[in-house]
């Protein structure tokens, strides 16, 4: 019997996130979005893509969540972008809304499966998320450093006109302009990148990877990146339905890992049936340490104004 994967959020994220998901074949797929007939349109069309790419899997569009139920594993891309005068707060209290209703539905449904989260502000949502589920924190990640790094690694395969599939990198932190690339760590074919090229170089490459997602919102003038983020968490849906155990990026809630405590930061983890089974430590400098830690104060800032939100809608 195939697996089942629910993606919740029917815009350019999630259906093209669905439609990679039905091509490996071995997994349903629910597609669930309020937008009435909206999710069923994309599902219908990408079923008929079936006989062309050769699965059987099936896809079902929904506008409520009975159909999600008993999912293995649901990805959240639910949310709205940032329109033209809106603030970062406005942005994150209207996902933080959206993502609470979202996950209610979700843990009613489908209380036993793992959850990846992919609404932005990644890292504050899934926080958000996290403490909304009450499920234990392996079953509760976000996609970003697949992305971040996915980035980083495309640039300096540009660069060295080398294969992408060469170039090792790792981008921890927050999703966002404190991410942290961590070029100590980043090499090509085992090659250190510092052999390989000059610091204003790289320097020059970090830069264009913490401001990435901005320079295609910039290029497309309407709407966000889609196809590298879809790649990036269907990477991470065949890490937990294969149980791979790959070790990668993820959004994950530390307990004291990195020094950090009780806040959902980008750092290395192995991502199996269990979702995320470790948190990787690995040694980092004084100025990789400060750099994560500048991170994660951005990513708290953002949860203490959820949480202060909360505090006054309760009281």
């Amino acid at each position: 019997m195939r697996s089942k994967v629910t993606v919740v959020g029917a815009g350019n994220v999630g259906a093209t996130t669905a439609l990679r998901i039905q091509q490996l074949g071995y997994t349903d797929v629910v597609l669930v979005d309020v937008v009435e007939d909206l999710p069923q349109g994309k599902a219908l069309d990408m079923l008929e893509a079936g006989p062309v790419t050769g699965t059987d899997a099936r896809v079902t569009g929904s506008n409520s969540y009975e159909e999600s139920s008993d999912s293995d594993l649901v990805v959240i891309t639910a949310g709205i972008a940032r329109r033209p005068g809106m603030s970062r707060d406005d942005l994150l209290l209207t996902n933080m809304r959206i993502t609470s209703s979202v996950t209610e539905q979700v843990v009613k449904y489908s209380p036993d499966c793992i959850i990846i989260a992919v609404t932005n502000p990644l890292d504050a949502m899934v926080q958000n998320i996290y403490e909304t589920s009450g499920f234990p924190r392996n079953r509760v990640f976000g996609m970003a450093g697949i992305l971040d790094t996915a980035r980083f690694r495309t640039f300096i395969a540009e660069e060295l006109n080398v294969s992408v599939e060469d170039v090792q990198a790792l981008v921890l932190g927050g999703h966002g302009d404190d991410m942290v690339p961590l070029v100590r760590y980043t090499s090509v074919g085992g090659i250190p990148i510092t052999e390989l090229m000059a610091e204003e170089k790289i320097d020059q490459l970090v830069a264009r990877t913490r401001a990435g997602g901005g320079e295609i919102v910039a290029l497309l003038k309407e709407g966000s990146a889609y196809y590298a983020p879809s790649a990036a968490i269907t990477q991470m849906v065949e890490a937990v339905l294969l149980d791979k155990k790959r070790i990668l990026p993820a959004c994950a809630y530390l307990e004291g890992e990195y020094g950090i405590n009780g806040l959902c930061v980008g750092v290395p983890v192995k991502l199996g049936a269990g979702g995320v089974e470790q948190i990787m430590q690995i040694g980092l400098t004084e100025e990789e340490r400060t750099a994560l830690r500048h991170s994660a104060a951005s990513v708290q800032e953002l949860v203490d104004v959820m949480k202060k939100s909360k505090e006054e809608a309760a009281g």
